[in-house]
């Protein structure tokens, strides 16, 4: 046993044959400790992190790898002020100090203080410190020996220095879960497993979210149940959070499963910030990585009475955070100003509220990201990706929760819009036909939101050359534009431009050419000559030119849509490199070669700055 090789030792736990990964860690934590030789006192070190993320077994794995370092390793279990003066007690026994068989406590306790202020070689280990205010003043002064802490707390100001424990990776994740559960010999590497049970557990791991406890627990009820990785798997992928209040029944190091580790800490938040608790449910319902903090302030009016002043009040909303910060249940990251949550920190939150309470804050959370993800024009693509993460956990919501709000169905297209332009077309017919369902439901099928569904819809299977389909959707929303709108609004010359697209891509010019005109007449008398919309029936009007042979007229038109665009959009806009693209074709087809030659290199400078 290694502390045979320690004179005074008190560490309650074995040595971990299975513990995986966490070098950096630890050798951060050496080097910080070491560190303090150099200098006049020794800082305490905090390896701080989420519940079961394995902070516990990160300090016991410390204490024997270095315990020929020290004379001593005392290992003090800092839950409460009670459970530390027990320790320190026992101590004091252990230490034979003179005043052990004092009755006043206190003054052991200064007892064992005053020894670790004489003594040298010493590491002392305060297990669970989450209220450090309270542990501080159990900390010895003008140490000569090392003092680590294992504490949720995020913050711990000038009481010690903060090592973050962060998952596990997938790899890390797999070879630990694969060796707990005696398909992996302790010394193999996870290479020689056989490739199903490699996949496998790796999705495991995913599912885990590279959480160390969730996994000691699957790796347990695998050993015990002998259900096998696949079984396991399959058993998660259908009850889920059940699982994660499971025990195992050799599981010493950790009295508590996931679930219940972190219901203790909900409740601890509840009591204390009722907002901040709040906070965290809407975050179960949204992705859990890149939450941005400009989310909650935008987004207040949707949030409820609870939440809404406090995310916008900034000084509220980072007391609230503070609160969450605590237990380490968010994690936040002031470069990017976004938020994190663990996967299972969602799943626990969820199953912790009812039918009724899960559909509010899937709606809210619908309503909220509806509110900041934009129309996606090329001006709003930065901004789309920023939310794209969070606008797909919504349409699963949308469909899990069969919701029926125009909210919801805007969100659906903007999304499906976007996934298209990114060329990403597998979700995007879903999310379209979801759209149009919902509108047609809620407005019925005369309605102008349902026209724009329609022609979503429509717009996708076009590009996608499935023309039969596209074309009754485009004329559906044309005659409801012309029927509510009138047959001078933007939407109908947009409706007009829609279809004579589809045309154009049939090779019915002749039908295309007319629309194109009444669509480019609409839009100069509703929205103005250099307005970017029409520019746009300018640039496909010009097509339809240029595949007549009317090249000076299609050169006119080209440059006037240049003209405009370069006036009202940003200088890197893919429009203006698409008619820099057609323009250069055009001087081609004139034996304008030269000339060609300056339009296409401004148009791949465009699209190389746009790829940068």
């Amino acid at each position: 046993m290694g502390q045979a090789q320690v004179p005074i030792w008190n560490v309650p736990y074995q040595r971990n044959p299975l513990f995986t990964g966490r070098e950096d860690v630890l050798k951060r934590l050496y080097e910080a400790l070491r560190a303090g030789k150099m200098a006049a006192l020794s800082q305490p070190q905090a390896i701080s992190g989420l519940g079961g993320i394995g902070k516990t077994q990160t300090a016991v794995e410390y204490a024997y790898c270095y315990r020929d370092d020290y004379k001593s390793i005392l290992w003090i279990k800092a839950e409460t002020d009670g459970s530390i003066i027990s320790d320190f007690m026992t101590i004091a026994q252990l230490l034979n100090l003179p005043e052990k068989q004092e009755q006043e406590q206190l003054r052991i306790v200064e007892a064992v203080k005053r020894w670790f202020q004489e003594q040298s070689a010493w590491l002392l280990i305060f297990d669970n410190a989450d209220d450090l205010a309270m542990v501080q003043g159990f900390l010895p002064l003008g140490s000569k020996g090392h003092i680590l802490l294992t504490t949720r707390a995020h913050a711990t100001g000038r009481i010690a220095k903060r090592i973050e424990v962060e998952k596990m990776e997938p790899d890390e994740g797999a070879i630990f879960l694969l060796r707990r559960t005696k398909l992996l010999d302790p010394d193999a590497p996870l290479e020689t497993a056989p490739r199903t049970e490699q996949d496998t557990v790796r999705e495991i791991v995913k599912a885990m979210d590279g959480l160390p406890l969730a996994l000691e627990q699957a790796g347990a009820y695998i050993e015990e149940t002998e259900c096998g990785l696949q079984g396991y798997l399959r058993l998660y992928r259908e009850q889920g959070v059940r699982l994660l209040k499971e025990h195992g029944e050799f599981v010493s190091d950790h009295p508590e499963p996931v679930a219940t580790t972190w219901s203790l800490s909900f409740e601890k938040v509840e009591q204390a910030n009722a907002a901040a608790a709040e906070l965290l449910r809407f975050c179960a319902f949204l992705a859990s990585d890149a939450i941005p903090e400009e989310l909650f302030a935008e987004s207040a009016a949707d949030l409820g009475p609870v939440l809404e002043p406090v995310v916008a009040d900034p000084s509220n909303f980072n007391a609230a955070i503070k609160d969450l910060l605590k237990y380490s249940l968010v994690h936040r990251d002031p470069e990017t100003q976004t938020l994190s949550i663990h996967r299972l920190v969602q799943e626990v939150l969820k199953d912790q509220m009812d039918e009724e309470a899960q559909r509010l804050w899937a709606e809210r959370a619908v309503r909220a990201i509806y509110r900041v993800f934009p129309y996606p024009e090329f001006t709003k693509w930065d901004r789309c990706r920023r939310y794209l993460l969070h606008a797909q956990v919504c349409s699963a919501l949308i469909e899990q929760w069969e919701m029926l709000f125009t909210e919801a169905a805007t969100l659906l297209n903007y999304l499906g819009y976007y996934l298209w332009q990114r060329g990403e077309y597998e979700q995007v017919e879903s999310l379209h036909r979801r759209a149009l369902a919902i509108n047609e439901e809620t407005l019925g099928a005369e309605h102008t939101n349902t026209a724009a569904s329609l022609a979503h819809l429509g717009f996708f299977y076009r590009n996608q050359r499935k023309y039969e389909l596209a074309e009754p959707l485009y004329q559906r929303a044309l005659t409801i534009d012309k029927r509510l709108l009138g047959p001078e609004h933007p939407d109908t010359a947009t409706s007009l431009n829609n279809l004579a697209l589809l045309y154009k891509n049939q090779g019915k010019y002749e039908l295309a050419e007319p629309l194109y005109q009444r669509a480019l007449a609409i839009r100069e008398r509703v929205l103005g000559p250099e307005h970017p919309d029409t520019a746009l029936s300018l640039h496909w009007l010009a097509f339809s030119y240029s595949r007549k042979g009317e090249y000076e007229q299609t050169e006119a038109l080209y440059l006037r849509t240049l003209k405009i665009y370069e006036k009202t959009l940003p200088p890197d806009h893919p429009n203006i490199a698409r008619v820099l693209d057609n323009y250069a074709s055009l001087l081609r087809k004139m034996n304008r070669i030269e000339e060609a030659s300056k339009f296409e290199k401004r148009a791949r400078e465009i699209r190389a700055k746009r790829s940068s």
